[in-house]
């Protein structure tokens, strides 16, 4: 798949996915998600991140961020990829490249799109046949908002509030969205995609960044392309 040029605007939220080498697995027993987690809590801190949802797969890796500064989610995934793959190496006496390639990031609409695409992340289990029920698989953020686990890493995504007037009826239409999802479709060459969202948001972005929604174009991208807030 062609790499994309990273686009980074100050107070974006993004889908980051990381992959383990050649889809090799990355976490082999719980300390292994344990730690990783733990060091995603501490990244967090650092960079003022809000992590709004997660799926920790056998072999790769689900995030939905929202960043301050664009800039900083380079920062903290490069920090937090080598961290833990220190880690790993130790922990299981491994040599060579733990992550597939760098990190993949796609920006998304904030105002439309992000509960959407935290019900694509914490389905993965589900689809990729790990469990039946999301409930089951222990590490996403999905039991935060179906069961009101508390959990200090998830930042409540801003969207949640509109299910409902209590904690108990959002729980509820939480649940019913999530399994709603099992008929829903994804956008033809998902990972393909630069941002997602309305197509008013869309349209935006592209003019912004000057860029295609949607990445075609083959061989290697050019320099990062970051929007910042300063006049």
């Amino acid at each position: 798949m062609p790499r994309m040029a990273r686009l980074l605007i100050d107070g974006g939220a993004y889908h980051v996915l990381m992959r383990g080498n050649n889809s090799q697995v990355i976490f082999h027993e719980p300390a292994d998600y344990q730690r990783y987690l733990q060091q995603l809590l501490a990244y967090k801190r650092e960079h003022a991140l809000k992590v709004y949802h997660f799926a920790l797969m056998p072999n790769h890796v689900h995030l939905i961020l929202e960043v301050q500064v664009g800039q900083e989610l380079s920062r903290a995934m490069l920090g937090l990829n080598l961290s833990y793959a220190l880690s790993y190496r130790k922990r299981h006496e491994y040599n060579g490249h733990l992550w597939q390639g760098r990190f993949k990031s796609l920006l998304i609409d904030k105002d439309s799109y992000l509960l959407e695409c935290g019900r694509y992340v914490e389905l993965n289990p589900v689809r990729a046949g790990l469990v039946q029920k999301p409930e089951t698989y222990p590490w996403t953020s999905y039991r935060v908002y179906a069961q009101g686990f508390d959990n200090p890493l998830v930042d409540q995504n801003p969207l949640y509030e509109t299910l409902g007037a209590t904690p108990t009826e959002r729980q509820q239409q939480y649940k019913r969205f999530i399994y709603d999802g099992f008929r829903q479709a994804l956008p033809e060459g998902f990972l393909r995609h630069r941002f997602l969202g309305s197509p008013s948001f869309v349209k935006h972005l592209e003019a912004q960044f000057g860029l295609p929604a949607v990445n075609r174009r083959r061989g290697r991208p050019g320099k990062v392309v970051a929007v910042t807030n300063e006049k």
